[in-house]
């Protein structure tokens, strides 16, 4: 099509000219510096309800005793990062969450907002205290009752008995609700014995099982009276802290209990991951975590929650804080990522442009700006949604807001944002690494040692795709019941309606009607993409059809024999998975939108709104095909979404360093070279160089230079031959 010299304005006071090639843009002050109140509105904004704790957790994590050192043999690795936890438990630095009875502060969502920053300092030393306070101490704190508590929970918290976290098993992963290792209850003696039956149902992967730890909180099959109540917890001693220690500073095995060293992994070898297994251990009875299960001296059971299969999702939504700070724990890694490539990115040069003496800055070609900026702002939506999951954590486990429905939310909503982050927060190192070339490889640059530590957060308290099918699940149970409240009446009009939204989406109509009103004009075009509303429809829609068009072929197996219902979930299965991404996709605009509220300085809500902007139309963009083939997107207004990305990075480019500077890492907090500083120092001493050498003629006569002028000489006297 051709372009007419019409001009337009966006909202935004860009003007637009059709006339020019399509994303060009005259801008206005769009390379007005942000402010530094700016820059602390923003900050503020992402650091969330605790900023405070946040911050001084930052601080903290600047501690040279508690960093990672490059480079260091695993056995010294593993013995600082238990130096740098009892470093911290002394500091009363990781027991926030704990009953302020027990010297606690009663602050759940404070104590994941201070835990998650710990990753600045070493991923392991945060994963090892997580492991530490998080699951060991957090399954007794939430598991256990008073007794419990008095009994276990103060050495816990001083450190003085380092635990494991005994629940995944190398026969079932995931498959909690399937663990071999039982415990059955003898009421002679009035002990539970702790028996692992088969080598499957080893206890594997455990944080302090190969070294430190001298407890653990077991879960197995509670066996009574030879009925199995499901998996349950117990306390376990598994190291005879009473003997000597050996030559690697362990204490041995007490009787029945072995232990492996699961040995050097891809990353986070700062922490003792081994395999524990039980052969007839007896514990008192009162070692069970007897919260939501109790067995009485004569080894009758009983439970507040009388369904069996409630009552086991009860007890592992108590342990949901693990995945809530694995989320944050992405976002920050992210954050840090980004700042170091971007400061790289906007120092270094590469290649001269259409000044031959001048190299090109890397954020000013457009490949860069793509690889990173779009990475920029889905960081922000995942720090936004994940902000929305901690005050959700916080409500239910401060009891705010605690009911069945409440705790049901949020073990959705943490499995979504779990496995998006963490996925995004791996992407999003390894662009980072290549974005800044060699220097991204080198260890001192940290990226490529955060790539490896963060690799496992992708499996880690649940597989990002088996999380994201209980979401899906979830999505087609709240569909069930939303059709399932209809009456006849209801159910007719939804069929007509759903047949309506066919023939608009499935035909050519919807599509030639965005044509017609974008024609001539790709302003208007775009101006349309930009709208919030239409943003949101587009993300929503494809969420809302996806879970439809599942609901109803998997409808039609609902009658037939449990064989035909598996083979049915099964072939829709990787849809489901797609559906749930798309949900969680959604939430996190919903989020980064629900934030541009709270923004007060008009350019920085501007800045943050375009960056809301090229998160919504890149997550379109990546299923552009579904857009286009479902007919929600003409061809050209399809061509348009990514003509307006390119444009909204371009007017980005001058604020980036700015959105970066209010993640609040400074040099102390990122520990690498190239985001100091140093090198723009090298640019500018080697353009200083080659300018005096060019001022003074001590500069040499380019090859290339010295061939065009003999040519043209050439040139001149053919020509000159030539008219004689």
């Amino acid at each position: 099509m051709e372009f007419t010299e019409q001009s337009a304005t966006d909202k935004d006071g860009t003007a637009t000219t059709a006339g020019t090639a399509p994303g060009l843009t005259t801008p206005t002050d769009h390379a007005t510096p942000l402010t530094e109140a700016a820059i602390r509105e923003l900050g503020d904004l992402l650091d969330g309800r605790w900023a405070e704790l946040r911050r001084h957790s930052r601080t903290v994590a600047t501690d040279p005793d508690l960093v990672h050192v490059p480079g260091l043999p695993v056995p010294e690795h593993r013995d600082r990062v238990l130096a740098a936890l009892q470093k911290l438990a002394d500091a009363s630095e990781v027991q926030r969450a704990f009953p302020t009875r027990m010297g606690g502060e009663d602050n759940p969502g404070g104590n994941i907002a201070s835990f998650e920053e710990l990753v600045v300092a070493d991923p392991s030393v945060q994963i090892k205290a997580g492991v530490q306070w998080g699951l060991f101490g957090a399954a007794v704190l939430h598991l256990g009752t008073e007794h419990n508590h008095e009994e276990f929970l103060p050495g816990i918290m001083t450190l003085e008995v380092p635990g494991a976290f005994a629940m995944t098993e190398i026969g079932h992963g995931s498959d909690v609700a399937s663990i071999g290792t039982t415990a059955t209850y003898d009421p002679e003696t009035e002990e539970f014995v702790i028996h692992t039956p088969f080598r499957a149902a080893w206890k594997d992967y455990l944080g302090n099982a190969a070294l430190h730890g001298v407890a653990a909180v077991v879960f197995a099959q509670l066996i009574s009276r030879g009925v199995n109540h499901g998996v349950h917890a117990f306390y376990v001693p598994i190291r005879d802290t009473t003997a000597p220690k050996d030559e690697r500073g362990a204490y041995p095995m007490l009787p029945g209990i072995q232990s492996e060293d699961d040995g050097v992994k891809g990353g986070l070898n700062g922490i003792d991951n081994g395999r524990l297994a039980f052969d007839h251990v007896r514990i008192p009875r009162t070692n069970l975590l007897d919260r939501y299960g109790q067995v009485a001296p004569d080894g009758e059971y009983s439970s507040p929650i009388a369904s069996p299969g409630r009552r086991f999702f009860t007890m592992l939504s108590t342990l949901v804080q693990g995945r809530v700070s694995l989320d944050g724990a992405a976002a920050v890694v992210s954050k840090m990522a980004l700042a170091i490539a971007i400061r790289y990115g906007t120092e270094r040069r590469q290649f001269t442009g259409a000044d031959p003496d001048v190299e090109t800055v890397l954020m000013d070609y457009g490949t860069h700006r793509r690889r990173l900026i779009p990475r920029l702002a889905r960081t922000l939506a995942v720090q936004f949604l994940h902000n929305d999951l901690l005050e959700r954590f916080h409500g239910v486990f401060s009891g705010e807001h605690d009911t069945d429905e409440d705790r049901q939310d949020l073990e959705t909503l943490a499995a979504a944002a779990k496995s998006l982050s963490t996925w995004h927060a791996l992407d999003t190192l390894q662009t980072a690494r290549e974005a800044c070339g060699g220097q991204g490889f080198l260890a001192a640059n940290r990226l490529v040692s955060l790539r490896a530590d963060m690799d496992v957060y992708a499996t880690f308290e649940g597989d990002n795709t088996v999380l994201l099918q209980l979401v899906g699940k979830r999505l087609l149970t709240d569909y069930g019941r939303s059709t399932a409240q209809m009456d006849v009446a209801g159910q007719v009009r939804w069929v007509a309606d759903r047949a309506g939204d066919m023939a608009l989406h499935r035909t050519p109509l919807r599509r030639a009607s965005q044509s017609i009103r974008d024609w001539g004009s790709r302003a208007r075009s775009a101006e349309e993409l930009r709208d919030p509303a239409v943003q949101r429809e587009l993300l929503e829609d494809r969420v809302e059809s996806m879970v439809e068009e599942i609901a109803l072929r998997l409808r039609a197996s609902q009658k037939g024999s449990p064989v035909e219902k598996a083979a049915a979930f099964d072939e829709n299965q990787v849809e489901l998975i797609e559906a749930a991404r798309a949900h969680g996709e959604l939430m996190q605009w919903e989020a980064f939108t629900g934030a541009l509220e709270a923004i007060t300085d008009p350019q920085a809500k501007r800045v943050m709104t375009w960056l809301r902007d090229v998160f919504a139309l890149t997550t379109i963009e990546d299923h552009m095909a579904w857009y286009v083939v479902n007919g929600r997107l003409s061809a050209q207004r399809a061509r348009t979404v990514t003509s307006y990305v390119e444009r909204l990075l371009k007017r980005l480019r001058p604020h980036l360093r700015s959105i970066v500077d209010s993640f609040g890492y400074g040099d102390e907090h990122l520990r690498a070279d190239i985001a100091t500083g140093a090198e723009a120092a090298r640019q500018a001493e080697a353009m200083a160089y080659h300018s005096q050498e060019r001022a003074t003629g001590r500069a040499p006569v380019s090859e290339k230079d010295t061939a065009k002028g003999r040519a043209k000489g050439a040139g001149r006297v053919g020509g000159q031959r030539a008219s004689a």
